[in-house]
């Protein structure tokens, strides 16, 4: 009796089913037929998008909420090119999604096919973990588990698969067909007992010990383990964007933002003296080598799964290459109830700077427009701390994080060290396919709109219920900002965005849509958002006057009389 004839979109499409792979993310291509019926066949959800990227996005953003695999699914040539931006941003910040994409055929090798001439694996290898080109039918199997298995192992990442269109539709027999092997390896590699033991020893031996939370600790076992570990250790626990929200918003170790340990010497508080930090990296998003979050005064513990992340910046006293949520429950097993006298007066202090941020903007509104602070808390008000919030922009991206409230941990998806702006329609469509039963509120500046306002009609065509809510002050807010500190008075170089009414754009794709122009009516715009059942879109006309003080952070100071250069996001060029 002959064997059964597999196909190669068969193959991959059962290989993702035996790896838990349920949803996928796509635009639709020629090279892919196959493995899209394939995926159809074993009950993988699609979801369809308008441009490759907002589907790389989307799938990013369905693995960080979830941890687990994310997969986009996009064609040859211009497909694999419109979405190197998502594989670069998932790379920089550890996020686990497979990247499938066609390729001309392999007997065409050469002879200028369609969407062909360019090599996608030297392109790609530089954005993401891993890449390969599957050659034969019958290793799709084998080398997928190995991409998915790459993916999900530390240090967690992208990968790609290249599947060449004429691999992907051949047949071969069933028994010719390498077998998945390995999908579910998950390593949690937990901390040496004297590593558990030395970082016990500096906690007693501390008196100002702080713990911040990064990106690895941004899940649910880990907020597990934390809560257990401060119901004992009275020590305060700060977060870095995405980790926000791995302890409740009102519980009493709960520091906020990692930020919030920059104003402590303006208080008249001394700065910790300890920095546990939980599977996070050091770098921009922790001041850079500025110190002003990392004290150069501070012991330095740094838990993570790649070594090579460890010590990058500065030393560290204590090193230790593991999973944070064993590295957590290894040190409340090591401390055993001990905790050194007075850490419950310190925890006080290091928290009395949470909430400081709020009260340097008292007015809701201006003569210009609606402070974007307060429109942003009034939309994280409107949702909850049990929603998730997606901000894109520069500085509406920073408002909606300084706002943002959460309970649960990844509720807070935002931008990472690629700084990519239009993140937020394919994260938000991401975030809602992963989470059905959850708020998604997209909160934006009407710059980063603009990258990817077409996904509205992917909004719709899906019927998901995500409210936007752009802050609109007209320009590049960040940008015209940074100008103006730089040279001066009204200076502006292509930083304007004035007359657009995106109001007016979202009804048209269908959604429910209102423009907010004074305070007071944004609260009852935003229930009726929530209330309508499907996607929503608020505008919300802020002043372009107010700049952000991250802004005024991240360009720095140039003493009178100086002749250093003032490079924006950057560290300065000292004169010489």
């Amino acid at each position: 009796m002959a064997s059964e004839r597999l196909v190669g979109g068969q193959i991959l499409a059962r290989t993702l089913k035996v790896a838990g792979v349920k949803q996928a993310f796509a635009l639709h291509g020629g090279h892919l037929e196959a493995l899209l019926k394939g995926c159809v066949e074993e009950g993988i959800a699609l979801i369809d998008f308008r441009h490759e990227s907002a589907a790389g996005h989307a799938a990013d953003a369905f693995a960080r909420s979830t941890g687990e695999l994310g997969v986009c699914i996009v064609t040859a040539g211009p497909g694999f090119t419109n979405a190197i931006s998502a594989m670069a941003n998932a790379k920089l910040d550890g996020s686990p999604v497979l990247f499938i994409v066609g390729a001309p055929p392999l007997r065409e090798l050469e002879t200028n096919p369609l969407q062909g001439g360019i090599d996608q694996i030297a392109i790609a290898r530089p954005a993401v973990k891993w890449a390969t080109s599957i050659p034969a039918t019958e290793r799709i199997a084998d080398l997928t588990a190995m991409a998915i298995r790459k993916a999900l192992t530390a240090p967690r990442g992208p990968v790609l698969l290249e599947l060449p269109i004429d691999v992907l539709h051949m047949s071969v027999p069933a028994d010719r067909a390498t077998a998945p092997s390995g999908v579910t390896v998950r390593p949690h590699p937990a901390p040496a007992p004297d590593e558990a033991r030395r970082l016990a020893d500096m906690v007693l031996s501390a008196k100002r010990p702080v713990i911040i939370a990064g990106m690895e600790a941004a899940n649910a076992s880990t907020a597990a383990a934390l809560r257990d570990l401060t119901a004992e250790l009275p020590i305060p626990v700060f977060t870095k964007g995405q980790a926000a929200g791995v302890l409740p918003a009102d519980h009493p170790s709960n520091g906020g933002t990692a930020g919030n340990l920059a104003l402590l010497p303006m208080m008249g508080i001394e700065p910790p003296d300890l920095v546990i930090l939980l599977g996070g990296k050091l770098g921009l998003l922790l001041g850079g080598r500025s110190g002003a979050i990392v004290p150069h005064s501070a012991r330095l513990a740094q838990i993570h799964t790649d070594a090579g992340e460890i010590g990058r910046i500065r030393d560290v006293d204590l090193a230790i290459m593991a999973d944070s949520t064993e590295a957590v429950r290894a040190l409340t097993a090591a401390l055993a109830g001990r905790w050194p006298q007075g850490l419950e007066a310190w925890r006080a202090q290091a928290l009395a700077a949470d909430g400081l941020f709020a009260s340097a903007f008292p007015q809701a509104e201006t003569g210009a427009g609606i402070h974007p602070f307060h429109a942003a808390r009034a939309v994280a008000e409107a949702a909850g701390p049990d929603a998730l919030y997606v901000f894109d922009g520069g500085e509406a991206a920073s408002w909606g994080g300084a706002a943002a409230r959460v309970n649960i941990p990844a509720s807070v998806l935002s931008h990472g060290y690629l700084g990519c702006l239009g993140i937020g329609p394919g994260f938000a469509i991401g975030a809602q396919i992963a989470h059905p039963g959850r708020r998604v509120v997209h909160l934006t500046g009407d710059g980063a709109l603009g990258f990817h306002i077409q996904e509205f009609d992917t909004m719709v065509r899906h019927h998901l219920p995500i409210v936007t809510v752009v802050l609109n002050n007209q320009v590049w807010g960040m940008s015209i900002h940074g100008q103006q500190i730089m040279f001066g008075g009204n200076y502006n170089v292509i930083t304007k965005l004035e007359g657009t009414h995106y109001a007016n754009i979202a009804r048209a794709f269908g959604l429910h849509s209102e423009r907010v122009d004074h305070f007071g009516d944004l609260a009852p715009a935003l229930e009726r958002a929530f209330a309508c059942g499907g996607p929503a879109f608020i505008e919300v006309m802020t002043d372009a006057a107010v700049v952000h003080p991250v802004t005024e952070a991240m360009l720095g100071q140039v003493a009178d009389g100086s002749n250093d250069v003032l490079i924006p996001y950057y560290e300065n060029i000292p004169a010489s």
